[in-house]
């Protein structure tokens, strides 16, 4: 039988603007806002569900205020074992990205991965983090320290990369390496410099490793920062690089595609990168060079 596993990403916009109200508020009012498309993807059958970056809060990086830290909490916390009880009640592994706290004054850009029966499983921290107009990341987060571990869950061993991770193939080619069948993307990207990007890269990742990419992105403007439009089109291709489903570029939305992963093995029968690596050859990567 084929194995064939429902994914499913929500991309949301923010109710609540960065205009007085308590960043408490406005993470409890974004948490809000997700249950109805998590229970949406739970009675559509959807097997692994994944949130968009930072998903309970904005993308507050446009700022350099640390109140937005009061947000951050550890992994597994609060939000983790919420969101744990949905995953129980509808078997469906749930990948939850975050904002967590370590201890003091260290935080960093998190994803959970839950297990279809609520077990928690482990977290990937980002590990490239960009610092440049309008996205100031490195006075919010730590780079990752965990490596690119991989998830056996039970419809899928899956891999997680964090937004601007995906500009960095050599991960990608970690998490491949580590054995993902599935590598998921959950990101906060605006229209501007890198949109051009956002279907070249990852399809380019899924043809390069041999695996399924799901990539999901938020929608709307959010105030007061106004750095521009979260265009969402989150969405999943296949190791061939073929897109399966695509959602709009303004719509808060569940996006919904059936992989076969089945196909992983038909690819790389046929493009056998995996073999012909020669990484004996690539030791100039691991240095700081130039």
């Amino acid at each position: 039988m084929a194995r064939n596993v429902l994914g499913g990403l929500i991309q949301c916009s923010t109710p609540i603007g960065d205009d007085g109200a308590s960043v408490m508020a406005i993470r409890d009012a974004m948490f809000e806002k997700h249950l109805p498309f998590i229970d949406e993807a739970g009675k559509r059958g959807v097997q692994i569900l994944c949130l968009q970056e930072v998903f309970n809060t904005p993308y507050f990086c446009p700022s350099q205020d640390a109140k937005w830290c009061d947000v951050a909490e550890p992994v597994p916390g609060p939000t983790v074992e919420r969101l744990a009880a949905y995953a129980k009640k509808y078997k469906m592994v749930m990948i939850i990205p975050i904002y967590e706290r370590e201890m003091a004054g260290v935080y960093y850009n998190t994803a959970a991965v839950v297990d279809a029966d609520g077990t928690y499983l482990g977290k990937y921290r980002k590990t490239h983090i960009p610092h440049t107009n309008g996205f100031w990341e490195k006075f919010f987060f730590k780079p990752g320290n965990l490596g690119y571990p991989t998830f056996q869950t039970r419809y899928a061993r899956i891999g997680v990369y964090i937004c601007y991770d995906r500009h960095f193939p050599e991960g990608a080619r970690l998490l491949g390496l580590n054995g993902a069948e599935i590598v998921w993307n959950p990101s906060a990207t605006v229209a501007g410099l890198s949109q051009y990007l956002w279907k070249l890269e990852q399809p380019a990742h899924a043809v390069a490793n041999g695996y399924f990419i799901a990539a999901s992105n938020r929608v709307g403007t959010e105030a007061p920062w106004n750095i521009g439009k979260f265009y969402g089109t989150s969405y999943f291709c296949d190791p061939r690089g073929s897109f399966l489903a695509t959602g709009s570029e303004d719509k808060d939305e569940l996006v919904v595609a059936e992989m076969n992963l089945d196909l992983i093995e038909e690819v790389r029968r046929t493009w056998q990168f995996y073999r012909d690596r020669r990484p004996e050859t690539y030791g100039e990567l691991t240095e700081h060079l130039p």
